[in-house]
């Protein structure tokens, strides 16, 4: 196929955009891949065959499956045959899909490769489970040698038929593009290979666990393209998610190492490279199974620092909560300022220097919540902890920002945290005075920030993750709160603090 037919597949696509409405898109998950970007996908599978088969569950106008038969065509050992598997319940779509598959069959003619193409309007989750589940009523289909993907990005609700289906079969998956790559994998022979874009979401967090598990046991993970930019992959859709592309063959033997490459755009050709040692972006003895997509040097330097600081929050004996108070569940009790019977309400907006500054003298949120019994389970006693907020995005300066709950300046007997926060404390009580500012001042490191990038792909900065981390010991966090007095020292400062106290004599 050639290039001015991509170009055109792309005006098809941007056709169906113009004339279609965005939040009907949005609302069954619908992003349509860019021709360059399936053009750099259809790029990364390696190797010949003598009989493609390809599958496309979530074809859109197919781009995706057209720049692959047109990268199998320019091979020099091009295969004898080629059959494509389209599967698309949007009607509004299926026109520009049939004239894609079209296209398709036209040019294999012309280099005289067999084509077979076939275009499902069925849901693609039902008819792969029939495909792959070993039962009576079980519809096998021959296996694919290749999938290539961007399935839908949509939340599972749990009373849809779509969820049942899934928990019958034992697929518990938040997403839809999980249950799509899932299925999939399942899809393809042995030596099959899969190239998706997918959001980053699932390479941590508890919610896609089962689904890195079975990812990374069926799969060699080979390559990992990530956007420097979150608004590049389908910019003309404005999504603001953090995309990656990924290339894996499902077979048991792991590689040694993972290429790994970034771009701010579509221009593949100026990407950055880096080739990680397997074990290092799919570490052996992490029990989460995450997947860690570390790039740059500074990076690369954060996941050789982490390594010295080993102990974990149990035998610190600490823990990490969400804030308790949901203010809009909690309305009626809550107030713009102190008054008697109420307590402090701290929200990510009290963040001032690496500490609590309480009341805020100015914004839209409230400041205190009523001493009620039906908010006594919102409360906390008074004490010294440490707060960070939930939410971050990868363009500010830091992710994981850490701020000090000092008692000593605020006169109440108890306190309570809003749910956008996340607090430290010792079996729900606060923390020594030292341990909380050398606990804040270490959370606030360059070093846990790029070690946080690695493995977090979305807004959330979760209290699952802060559990994941690894922190200095008791006797170390101890020796950096003794740095902190009123206020957080600047960043270069604070680097220079843990280089001095904790990893000295360790590079």
């Amino acid at each position: 196929m050639s290039a001015e037919s991509l170009s055109a597949l792309d005006h098809f696509r941007q056709s169906y955009i113009d004339l279609t409405n965005r939040s009907d898109r949005l609302q069954i998950g619908q992003f349509l891949t860019p021709s360059p970007i399936a053009v750099f996908m259809s790029s990364l599978f390696q190797g010949a065959t003598k009989c493609a088969r390809i599958l496309d569950p979530g074809a859109g106008a197919g781009v995706l499956f057209a720049a692959l038969v047109n990268r199998l065509l320019s091979e020099k050992r091009r295969p004898t045959a080629i059959e494509v598997v389209a599967y698309e319940t949007d009607h509004t779509i299926l026109p520009f899909l049939q004239k894609t598959m079209e296209e398709c069959k036209k040019i294999c003619e012309e280099y005289e490769v067999q084509f077979t193409g076939t275009i499902e309007e069925e849901d693609f989750i039902a008819a792969a489970l029939s495909a792959t589940e070993d039962s009576l009523f079980a519809t096998p289909i021959k296996p694919f040698t290749h999938a290539i993907l961007n399935p839908p990005y949509k939340k599972i609700n749990g009373d849809t038929d779509t969820r049942a289906m899934l928990y019958s079969a034992g697929l518990e998956v938040a997403n839809l593009y999980a249950v799509f790559v899932w299925l999939s994998i399942r899809m393809l022979e042995p030596g099959g290979q899969i190239v998706a874009i997918t959001p980053r979401s699932f390479c941590n967090g508890p919610y896609f666990k089962k689904f890195r598990e079975a990812f990374l046991s069926m799969l060699s993970l080979r390559r990992i393209h990530v956007f420097g930019a979150r608004n590049k992959a389908f910019g003309d859709d404005n999504v603001l998610q953090e995309n990656i592309i990924y290339h894996a063959v499902r077979e048991d033997k792991k590689p040694q190492k993972v290429l790994i490459s970034v771009s701010d755009n579509d221009d593949f050709d100026q990407s950055k490279q880096m080739r990680i040692a397997y074990d290092q972006v799919v570490q052996p003895d992490d029990r989460d199974a995450f997947i860690y997509l570390g790039f740059e040097e500074r990076a690369s330097s954060a996941l050789q620092q982490i390594q010295f600081f080993k102990t974990s929050l149990d035998e610190l004996n600490l823990n990490v909560s969400t804030g308790r108070t949901v203010d809009f569940r909690a309305k009626e009790y809550l107030y713009p300022s102190i008054r008697e019977g109420c307590v402090p309400l701290i929200y990510p907006c009290h963040f001032q220097d690496g500490f609590i500054h309480w009341p805020a003298k100015s914004g839209k949120k409230p400041n205190a919540i009523m001493s009620h019994p039906e908010t006594a389970d919102l409360l906390l006693k008074q004490g010294y902890y440490v707060l960070v907020k939930r939410f971050s995005s990868k363009e500010q300066k830091r992710r994981v920002m850490a701020a000090v709950y000092d008692p000593s300046k605020i006169d109440t007997p108890f306190v309570s945290f809003e749910n956008h926060l996340n607090y430290y404390h010792r079996q729900g009580k606060g923390l020594p005075e030292k341990l909380a500012k050398g606990l804040a001042l270490y959370l606030n490191s360059s070093v846990v920030d790029e070690y946080f990038r690695l493995f977090s792909g979305h807004t959330q900065v979760n209290a699952t993750d802060l559990r994941k981390l690894p922190y200095p010991t008791q006797e170390q966090l101890i020796s950096l709160g003794n740095y902190l007095t009123d206020q957080m020292p600047l960043q270069q400062a604070i680097d220079k603090i843990l280089q001095e106290e904790c990893l000295k004599g360790g590079q």
